[in-house]
């Protein structure tokens, strides 16, 4: 690989440019609206905000969204999930795993993946 190839693959990668424009996409694909430059610029500016605890980030789903998705990893009911069925969730969501800090001994409930996602 090029010296220049991996300088890029590293600019994205510590800016995280790769996800941000994933969970992009995945917002428009999910609202679909009639303008969709309009929307991402929206979408941009409510980052921006939601960075500086100005205003809510954008999300995907809601909280409705986020208790169902945690009962279909939670089948028995426990009211918990393990680490590794976490991990399985965010990367549906198409989110990072990289960062996790849960050894594979915690379990991790509803509030705790609302919180988390």
């Amino acid at each position: 690989m090029a010296a220049g190839e991996q300088q890029g693959r590293d600019y994205l990668q510590r800016h995280r440019l790769p996800q941000l424009l994933h969970r992009l996409s995945a917002l428009l694909l999910y609202h679909r609206p009639e303008r969709p430059r309009e929307f991402l610029i929206q979408a941009l500016e409510r980052v921006k905000a939601g960075k500086r605890a100005e205003g809510e980030y954008p999300y995907l789903m809601d909280e409705a969204n986020l208790a169902a998705m945690f009962e279909l990893l939670d089948v028995v009911g426990q009211g918990h999930i393990t680490p590794a069925q976490y991990r399985e969730g965010l990367k549906t969501l198409g989110l990072s795993t990289e960062d996790l800090q849960f050894g594979d001994d915690v379990n991790i409930t509803l509030d705790v993946f609302k919180e988390e996602v």
